[in-house]
Formats: C-alpha cells, structure tokens, sequence
C-alpha cells in the first residue's frame, strides 16, 4: 500500500522559498480554520473536512504524478504539483460560514470563480509565496476551463490537469473519505472531527 502522508510531510516536498511559507500558512489555518469544511455539501463537508481534502488531493497529486512519470515525463516537478494542490481552495475557510442548524453556505462575495481566484492570490501574497507564471496559471484553471473553454485553444496547463485530477478523485470519487475510523487507504484518516457517513 502506498504512504498516505501528511500535510506536513508534503509542504517538505516543496522547494523553498514556498516550502517555508506554506508551513506558515499551514500553522495560520491550523490556528485560526481547523474546522473549516472541505465544501458546503458535496465533498468532505464536515468540521476539519477543507484540511482532509486538502491532504487527499497532495497524496492523490503524489501517487498521478509517479504513474504519470512512469510512463512518460512530466513538464513540470512533483514540488509544483503539491504546491499547486495545497493552495488550490485556500480561500473556502474564509468562504464558507456555518449556520446554527449546522449547515454551510458560500458567503456571496466569493461565489464567482474570479472573486476566488483573486481572493487566492491575495491570500498567497499575504503569506508570502512566490508563485511562477505557470503555478499561478494551474491555480486560475485546476478547477477546469469553466467560462473559456475554447475548441481553438487549451487554457489548462499539465501542471493543472494533473491537479484537476487529483481534485476530481477526492471531490467526486471519494468524496466521503478519508474516513473517520478504518480508512482502507492506510493512514488515511480524518483530521477534525466529524461523523463517518459512509455512503
């Protein structure tokens, strides 16, 4: 069974001057949005479940890219994809709001995608990671080419797509895990809390 690493241990993968900044950010979130959820409903919605999904897409990132790499070579490091998939939903902790009934709603202001992604990049710039041309490309599409999708032209990059994927498997594929007790994926588990709904 392949590792299943934590947060921590994948921000060592990142080269720095990012590798440095991200576990500055990665403390501010601990402190400040541990029981932010990974989405309002859809996908690892429960108190901690943005920290889960953020670690299920680094460890899904890891285990595409050396099977990608297996096969052919990737254009860009296994350090930009882990970068790329630790900020891609940095902006949900300030997002997503809970209601007394338990329930979670997107806050209006960051509900268009290009409120988002600029929320994210003020966000990045805050904590003082540096990100390249193409990082900050794979940021704007890793969600897809929603809005510019283009017969005549490809917006989304390798480096995006590589963690498109990753977010696809741990949003619609697994959305309920890791699981809070007895994760198949060895290691696997649930970071703040949280019921184990099996669906």
């Amino acid at each position: 069974m392949q590792t299943y690493f934590t947060i921590d241990a994948m921000l060592e993968m990142i080269s720095e001057p990012n590798r440095t900044a991200c576990r500055r950010l990665l403390e501010h979130l601990r402190a400040h949005h541990a029981g932010a959820p990974g989405s309002t409903h859809n996908h690892q919605a429960w108190p901690g479940g943005y920290l889960d999904h953020i670690r299920e897409c680094m460890n899904l990132v890891i285990q595409f890219y050396h099977l990608l790499s297996a096969l052919r070579r990737q254009p860009y490091a296994l350090s930009d994809a882990l970068l790329v998939s630790f900020l891609h939903d940095i902006e949900k902790p300030w997002a997503i709001v809970r209601h007394a009934d338990g329930t979670y709603e997107r806050t209006s202001d960051l509900q268009p995608k290009p409120a988002q992604h600029a929320f994210r990049i003020e966000q990045i710039r805050a904590f003082g990671i540096i990100l390249t041309a193409e990082q900050e490309d794979a940021l704007r599409y890793v969600e897809g080419e929603i809005g510019v999708y283009s017969e005549h032209q490809r917006h989304m990059s390798p480096l995006a797509a590589c963690c498109h994927c990753a977010d696809v498997a741990s949003a619609r594929i697994w959305p309920d895990h890791p699981f809070a007790v007895d994760d198949p994926w060895v290691g696997a588990a649930r970071s703040g809390g949280g019921s184990d709904e099996r669906r």
